[in-house]
């Protein structure tokens, strides 16, 4: 989706204010303030004392702090917002970020439901304004990697990811129904849609929780999702799984007509080719292994991607319309894993944008969702867009 591009000269900085001083938004400050693109002009929080903890943290205690996004970017003269707040958050603080006519950089999930991701993505529509999620784990050079080695492997049949790990963080996700999904799976969700340049047609899911479980919900799950281009791809994992434990990207494995590439989720990626491959197959997976590396990485690989976009016009990686699918992909698990059937994502995504039309408060995104011709048209969800950046 085109956006509005911003008129900054060579070497100028962009003026953000960060939205969210909690652990996260803490990790964010420190990338903002370490970043020579972006210049931090400001922090907010409901809770301002958080906020001046924060910038004090920051070693900036005269930074400008206020409990409104929006005003404080009018008083500093900030250009974008970066929103690093609760998912609950999202809508709210995006929404009223894009009318002002500020682009918004947020964290993932794009929304707390699927529902207002659409709205989100309308909203960006009617605006102009860019509005990127950082999926951080795509700026990831090996999952860059991975991708480039896949798309050598003529054509994909199936794709697994592993992860099992036996985290106990307390509160709120030893509470949740379905922790394992719903607040990490997403980011494999997302990087196989990358790595595998496909979209997810259809997901079947099964969840549980061993008896051993610290959890309150079902904490181990397997789903699996059909694609467009008619691959599988397989997510398996726990996250009460003690003992020999994945990378926390997860074990991956991609098998395609002329071989297998397989990730540790740490180190660079490897490939077996078969005897079907040829001379010249062979040249270009050593092409890429041995070619330059993405010069991303991470948050702070979001954060210039982010504002490269803002100069050029270009859609990256990440803008709201690409990104909702990602979420999509978590709903369809969760669902299946409730009913035990088949879930369409089509079906998913219509149902949504009809629970969308009815709670959004504002007509012209409201105008715009009921005029979609269909939700996966409307988000250009027949393959991933180039991506700015290497």
């Amino acid at each position: 989706m085109s956006h509005r591009r911003l008129d900054l000269a060579d070497g100028d900085r962009l003026p953000v204010v960060s939205v969210g001083a909690g652990g996260m938004g803490r990790a964010w400050l420190g990338v903002l303030e370490a970043s020579a693109e972006v210049d931090l002009v400001g922090v907010v929080d409901l809770d301002e004392t958080a906020a001046r903890s924060a910038v004090a943290a920051l070693g900036r205690p005269d930074l400008p702090v206020g409990s409104d996004a929006v005003a404080l970017a009018r008083g500093t003269g900030a250009l974008a917002v970066v929103d690093v707040t609760v998912p609950a958050a999202h809508h709210p603080v995006t929404t009223a970020a894009l009318r002002a006519g500020l682009p918004v950089l947020g964290e993932k999930p794009v929304a707390a439901t699927l529902p207002q991701a659409l709205s989100l993505a309308a909203a960006a529509e009617v605006t102009g304004e860019l509005f990127m999620v950082s999926q951080s784990r795509r700026w990831n050079p090996q999952v860059d990697l991975l991708r480039r080695l896949t798309a050598r492997l003529g054509g994909v049949g199936t794709a697994t990811t592993e992860f099992f790990r036996a985290p106990r963080f307390g509160g709120f996700r030893e509470e949740m129904a379905h922790p394992l999904l719903v607040d990490m799976a997403i980011h494999a969700f997302d990087t196989a849609r990358f790595v595998l340049d496909d979209e997810p047609v259809s997901a079947w899911c099964t969840a549980h929780d061993p008896p051993w479980s610290w959890y309150d919900g079902d904490a181990s799950a397997t789903a699996v999702f059909t694609t467009a281009a008619g691959a599988r791809y397989t997510y398996t994992g726990s996250w009460c799984a003690p003992g020999d434990e994945t990378s926390w990207n997860g074990s991956w494995r991609v098998s395609g007509r002329l071989g297998t590439a397989r990730w540790d989720g740490d180190g660079d990626p490897v490939v077996a080719l078969g005897d079907g491959a040829t001379a010249d197959d062979r040249e270009g997976v050593a092409a890429v292994l041995t070619g330059p590396r993405s010069p991303h990485d991470g948050i702070a690989g979001a954060l210039s991607v982010f504002v490269r976009a803002l100069r050029t016009g270009e859609a990256p990686s990440g803008e709201v319309h690409e990104n909702v699918l990602s979420l999509a992909m978590v709903d369809a698990a969760v669902e299946s894993a409730g009913s035990g059937e088949v879930v369409r994502l089509d079906d998913l995504l219509e149902r949504a944008r009809e629970r969308a039309v009815e709670e959004e408060q504002d007509a012209a995104v409201r105008e715009v969702l009921a005029a979609w011709t269909t939700v996966r048209a409307a988000l250009g969800a027949t393959g991933l867009p180039a991506r700015v950046g290497p």
